[in-house]
């Protein structure tokens, strides 16, 4: 899975599941420029209460 999927199918949702917010905690360092712009806005979106953490049945 990329940042790029991960951020799709979480806005199109509303959920990140813990272990997606971990794979992005984890890889973050890796990620290139553009990676790590996707990570903070899929943050602020987590902040604002736009997406929530949860679990996908």
């Amino acid at each position: 899975m990329g940042i790029g999927k991960l951020f799709l199918t979480s806005i199109s949702s509303g959920i990140i599941t813990q272990d997606e917010l971990q794979w992005v905690a984890q890889k973050q360092l890796t990620f290139s420029r553009c990676e790590q712009v996707t990570a903070l806005k899929l943050g602020q979106l987590i902040d604002s209460g736009q997406i929530h953490l949860g679990c996908r049945v």
